[in-house]
């Protein structure tokens, strides 16, 4: 099996695109490449599913289609989701954060002891909402003395607006906001204007809305209960894995 830390849609150098999900739960796994016939994955014992293809380059969509013994077939986008350009509830697609021109290899972040932090919302700092509006403001940022911008979290989350922390894939960046590649230009943007960029991120619970973890394996735990969304299974069987 492949490496077990690189979950998703993996793009190699040879031009190849793994496949990579965690679904005990699943009796089988096919890779269902939008537009191509289904990829049935390879699973091992410990209910990771491996699809390896030459067919899937960068935006390809995708989702699994998960069997179950006694149960209907279901179709879910990736848990490790880097993209979802439809939104949380459309298939997920291929991203390489590789890809990327970056500029600002001189970059030096800021001393914690010197950090003036600005914790910004995307989808309220600008009637765009958007990360790309944020650039043209970095200037009146910098001069208000911000080092560092703490973004609220930019998970995928149901709809267009939202505080955030009812994130469901929380490596897949929010596509309203402008997904991967507007972030990334915003890091960089930022960077190159002095200014560090960190993340709020939300490890106590996830969002009720398009949380489908549960269809793949014991993502969660009914051992702990939270007001705003499923516990996440740190601590119970199968807690390694998740934790990975």
């Amino acid at each position: 099996m492949e490496d077990r830390t690189r979950l998703g849609a993996d793009v190699r150098p040879d031009g190849r695109t793994s496949f990579l999900v965690w679904a005990p739960a699943a009796a089988s796994v096919e890779l269902l490449l939008e537009g191509r016939e289904p990829v049935p994955m390879s699973g091992d014992g410990d209910g990771y599913h491996l699809a390896v293809t030459e067919d899937a380059p960068v935006g390809t969509r995708y989702r699994y289609r998960l069997r179950t013994e006694g149960e209907e077939p279901v179709e879910r986008a990736d848990p490790a989701s880097r993209h979802q350009p439809d939104g949380l509830h459309g298939p997920s697609a291929v991203d390489d954060p590789g890809a990327f021109d970056w500029t600002d290899d001189g970059w030096r972040p800021p001393l914690l002891r010197d950090q003036v932090l600005y914790e910004l919302h995307v989808g309220t700092f600008t009637p765009d909402g958007t990360f790309d509006a944020i650039v043209p403001r970095l200037p009146d940022l910098r001069e208000l003395g911000v080092t560092t911008i703490e973004l609220m979290p930019v998970w995928q989350f149901p709809g267009a607006r939202n505080w955030g922390y009812d994130g469901v894939l929380p490596y897949a960046v929010q596509d309203s906001y402008g997904g991967p590649e507007g972030l990334r230009r915003l890091v960089d943007a930022a960077h190159a204007a002095g200014i560090a960029v960190v993340l709020d991120v939300v490890y106590n619970h996830y969002g009720p809305e398009g949380n489908h973890l549960r269809d793949f394996g014991p993502y969660f735990t009914d051992e702990y209960a939270t007001p705003w969304g499923d516990a996440v299974n740190v601590d119970g069987p199968g807690s390694d894995h998740v934790r990975r």
